[in-house]
């Protein structure tokens, strides 16, 4: 069956969406993974497979993106349920940074996000990366709109305390 190739009239095809949107969702996936671009990027490929499989439904939807961010969260979040004990995780990255201005608070960040529970970290994710609204968050999560802001709150001042105030006047600016 071809799926690149939708009934509803000035919708995208697949390969349009998947270029369009793919490099975002990698993006979001390594804010996810604390740094790990290589699983940041899988965990990318599996959600636009999983998009794909079902794209005829999807592309008619009012938000074909937003789909795609909940199916990589939720792929995200399984690939930490089901992570084996036999990986070890390193300190070290093979990627550069591109064009960082301050790349040693870009790493002091990630860090302080891996150190996150995958929860927190994805619920601060998805509300000041993505720029999603409380309730949109709380969709894509399968939470309550109450628990993603206890989350929130609870994940800020766990980073404020490990990061102290100077670092996040930093990040802002």
């Amino acid at each position: 069956m071809d799926r690149t190739t939708t009934t509803a009239p000035g919708s995208l095809d697949f390969r349009e969406f998947a270029a369009a949107r793919g490099r975002h969702l990698v993006r979001t996936a390594y804010l996810l993974t604390g740094g790990d671009g290589h699983l940041a990027e899988d965990l990318a490929q599996e959600a636009l497979g999983r998009v794909y499989d079902r794209w005829r439904r999807i592309s008619a939807m009012e938000n074909p993106a937003g789909y795609a961010q909940t199916v990589l969260v939720n792929a995200f979040m399984s690939y930490r349920r089901k992570r084996s004990n036999t990986e070890h995780v390193t300190d070290t990255f093979t990627d550069a940074a591109a064009h960082d201005p301050d790349p040693a608070l870009r790493v002091t960040l990630l860090r302080a996000l891996g150190r996150l529970p995958a929860r927190d970290r994805a619920v601060l994710v998805l509300r000041f990366w993505e720029d999603r609204s409380v309730e949109e968050t709380a969709a894509a999560l399968h939470l309550s709109s109450t628990a993603v802001r206890s989350r929130s709150s609870r994940a800020l001042a766990r980073l404020r305390e490990e990061l102290g105030t100077e670092t996040l006047s930093e990040l802002r600016s």
